[in-house]
């Protein structure tokens, strides 16, 4: 019975093996359950998590009642086959925004998820007989149909040694920053526009430094770490760290682990509300850096974001404000002039009347704060009015933040990373620059706690004053800005709702005109995605 057993389970276990790759993605997304993230996702999600299945337990409490085991077995592999042939259209017909990362960490508990579905395989083998196998297919079934959960033992078996793995990348980290005795570390955080202002920062400062960004949006204890131990070197005379976080405590960690003496503030936003829980620990979070900086250190502040100018800072360090509405700044910009190629504006320096004109590929207003920040350390750092124009007028546009993308007589302005609601106003005042027909493709904001409902609506507002038609992604998701475009009297008939955005593609060609332009604002990762 045991060699019947062990043939008939080998399609169950490619099955559970294939889906168990589905639970990892969605659990590296929610990452790894950190905040219990990812059984939040679950609960929101069953139809996702928990579906295929009703099938095969009315088939196996039917043999309960019926004892013929050669067809069981036979019904038990065919199941699963179809399942698997099922598993892998599904797969065909999706296309992940971001797929599953083999890091070195998945590749670790992929090893241990292969145990631990082996496991109970293995001992049913042992014990199975006429009697109980129609008892252990039931037991095997449920470990298929709660695969989501069941995962969850292997993340719990490795957690000792991923802290250690972390423990070691972590004391390298330290020890290679301590030893690079004239590396100038600049923390840049806040609610929203951290990615932009360190790559600006970076092109600013690479005109007489040798700096050094962490990649992408490296803006973890982990992210931190490769960069260190992977990408800084002898060379390198400026390493600027991204810091990103999601509850008190986060930036104070990355402090710890590199030690800036620089720190740039950007805005200070409703991004991960729900995690914090209110403004004010948002608020708290961010000035972390402030206050880890040494005596000696330098913070560039927003003197245009009343978050910031309201905070009591605890620490006398040096302090630069930077703004645009705000006369009392050290750095200030003045004679904004935005068009389809960039922007260009006249900068002051505190106790210098003289305006010193600058001009940038980037488009949108709150760019221009992103610029005064690195022209603010540039100052900082000893460089020319000379060298910051050519550093400001070399700075590239970043990846889905407002870049343009032309397609024939199209042109995509790809916003597509991370919307908020500051972001996403300045978004659309880029889009009523252009010319010709307007078209929005958006799936909304997220992660804004109790103020999304209202933030997406006032998109929706918003929306309804710069866009000709508009392409709303999930049904269910966008229901505020639906409600925001019919509040301003928007038409309906140039409201488009479709629940996968690869649908909007020929939709916008069915909708263009000779010039059009459109604005694809956020591209939510593949756990808010609503399609079944």
């Amino acid at each position: 019975m045991t060699k019947e057993f062990l043939i008939s389970v080998i399609i169950y276990f490619i099955y559970v093996f294939l889906k168990s790759g589905d639970s990892m993605h969605m659990l590296q997304q929610n990452k790894y359950n950190r905040k219990k993230t990812y059984l939040k996702w679950i609960a929101k999600n069953p139809t996702k998590t928990f579906k295929d299945y009703s099938i095969f337990f009315l088939v196996l409490i039917i043999f309960i009642f019926f004892n013929n085991l050669p067809l069981l077995m036979l019904c038990f592999n065919f199941i699963y086959l179809v399942l698997i042939v099922n598993l892998i259209l599904e797969r065909k017909k999706s296309q992940n925004k971001l797929p599953l990362k083999y890091t070195a960490r998945v590749k670790r508990l992929v090893f241990t998820n292969t145990i631990v579905i082996l496991l109970p395989i293995i001992i049913m083998s042992f014990f199975v007989n006429e009697t109980n196998l129609v008892y252990f297919y039931l037991v095997l079934g449920l470990i298929a149909y709660l695969n989501s959960i069941y995962i969850l033992i292997a993340l719990l078996i490795n957690t000792p040694v991923e802290s250690l793995v972390g423990l070691y990348f972590k004391q390298k980290a330290i020890a290679k920053i301590k030893n690079m005795k004239s590396l100038k570390v600049i923390g840049i955080t806040g609610s929203y526009g951290k990615t932009s202002s360190k790559n600006i920062l970076n092109d600013i400062l690479n005109i007489k430094y040798n700096s050094m960004p962490t990649p992408k949006n490296f803006n973890t204890p982990f992210g931190l770490m490769i960069t260190i131990n992977n990408y800084l070197d002898k060379f390198t005379d400026v390493f600027i760290a991204e810091m990103g976080a999601c509850q008190e405590g986060d930036i104070k960690e990355l402090c710890d682990l590199v030690h800036p003496k620089y720190g740039i503030i950007t805005k200070i936003g409703v991004a991960h509300l729900a995690t914090f829980g209110s403004r004010e620990n948002i608020q708290k979070t961010k000035f972390e850096l402030i206050e880890s900086l040494p005596s000696d250190g330098v913070g560039i502040l927003n003197g245009d974001d009343e978050w910031q100018r309201s905070y009591k800072i605890k620490n006398n360090c040096k302090i630069k404000w930077i703004g645009i509405d705000s006369i009392d700044v050290d750095i200030r910009a003045t004679n904004i002039s935005l068009s389809p190629s960039g922007t260009k504006f006249d900068c002051y320096f505190k106790g210098d009347n003289k305006p010193y004109p600058f001009e940038t590929r980037l488009l949108g207003y709150n760019n221009v704060y992103n610029i005064l920040a690195g022209i603010a350390l540039g100052r900082e750092f000893g460089m020319s009015i000379e060298q910051l124009k050519a550093g400001v007028a070399k700075v590239k546009p970043v990846e889905h933040r407002l870049e343009l993308k032309k397609n024939g007589d199209i042109t995509i302005i790809d916003d597509a990373y991370n919307s908020n609601p500051t972001g996403a106003k300045m978004a659309l005042d880029v889009l009523k620059l252009m010319p010709g027909k307007h078209i929005v493709v958006t799936p909304g904001m997220i992660e804004l706690g109790s103020e999304e409902y209202q933030k997406n609506k006032e998109f929706g507002n918003q929306i309804a004053e710069s866009a000709d038609e508009v392409i709303l992604v999930g049904a269910e998701k966008t229901k505020p800005i639906l409600e925001g475009l019919k509040e301003k009297g928007y038409d309906e008939n140039k409201i488009h709702i479709i629940n996968d955005v690869l649908k909007a593609f020929p939709l916008i060609q069915e909708l263009k005109e000779n010039e059009t332009y459109v604005l694809l604002e956020n591209d939510l990762p593949d756990i808010f995605n609503e399609k079944e």
